[in-house]
């Protein structure tokens, strides 16, 4: 089976090459090509842009950093609409605005291609290991199609039904993550600054009702003061502003996350949205 990728982030990176690593082609773009070159060294080809990956294979995968990007690489020049047409799929695993997603697939369908939103659940390691949690929604056929491919991305795919649906779930998702996070970070500055040893917190609260990998993972590593970014603040600050868009359209308060949300902000304004999302309340 062959497969487009489209964008060789954090997370893109990793699942091309776990699509390798399985016995599957794959033809890449990156809009830094040079960042194609670690996947090349692999097996993976390389398109000059999304319209010559499209045209390769019937099936083309895209993750990108936000709506913007997943836009561009549809309708710009030389994008994914120039080549797209009956018999092939498009399946877009970023994480966007459910209106982002069903724009792309209106184009999509003019043009008689076949689309599928599908944004993923966990971050760089689950990406590695093929531990990601897949989030479908659109073209059903695509989505049985697509099957194998998820097999080795993920550890589990959901079809949600019509196209909306996966952002919407990505997004709920993201904002308890990052609502979570708040107060876990908060708690370990506090346990520190009343003099309290943070690992013996750490240690109670994996023995609670709480308990959870999120926990168990990031605290060792905030400890250390470690921020390499597995999931970029700035991208958890994105899907923040998303979701509580999404709660103002269903007039669903949301306080805590719009706390959240501020939080991140306030971390972005001091130029650390390129680190991890744990980073932003601790001292």
């Amino acid at each position: 089976m062959e497969v487009g990728f489209l964008g060789l982030g954090i997370m893109g990176k990793a699942m091309s090459m776990n699509l390798l690593k399985n016995g599957f082609k794959v033809t890449v773009w990156n809009r830094t090509l040079s960042k194609c070159d670690e996947v090349v060294a692999h097996g993976a080809s390389v398109g000059e842009t999304p319209a010559e990956v499209v045209k390769k294979c019937n099936i083309t995968i895209a993750i990108l950093s936000d709506p913007a990007a997943a836009l561009s690489v549809v309708f710009d020049k030389d994008g994914v609409l120039d080549q797209i047409c009956s018999g092939k799929g498009y399946i877009d695993m970023s994480t966007v605005d459910p209106e982002t997603s069903c724009k792309i697939s209106e184009a999509i369908a003019l043009k008689g291609g076949h689309f599928l939103e599908a944004p993923v659940s966990g971050s760089k390691q689950p990406a590695e290991t093929g531990q990601l949690v897949i989030l479908a929604a659109g073209d059903k056929a695509l989505y049985e199609e697509a099957v194998p491919a998820f097999d080795v991305l993920g550890k589990k795919s959901y079809f949600l039904g019509p196209v909306g649906n996966g952002a919407k779930m990505k997004l709920v998702v993201n904002m308890v993550m990052g609502s979570v996070m708040n107060a876990f970070s908060e708690g370990l500055t506090l346990a520190e600054r009343s003099g309290l040893n943070p690992h013996s917190l750490l240690d109670v609260l994996d023995l609670g009702g709480i308990a959870n990998p999120m926990f168990r993972g990031k605290g060792p590593e905030m400890l250390k003061d470690n921020y390499s970014p597995a999931f970029p603040l700035k991208h958890q600050q994105k899907d923040m502003r998303l979701a509580l868009a999404l709660g103002d359209q269903h007039a669903v308060s949301m306080p805590v996350a719009a706390a959240a949300n501020e939080a991140f902000k306030k971390a972005r304004s001091m130029g650390l949205g390129d680190l991890d999302f744990q980073l932003f309340t601790r001292p």
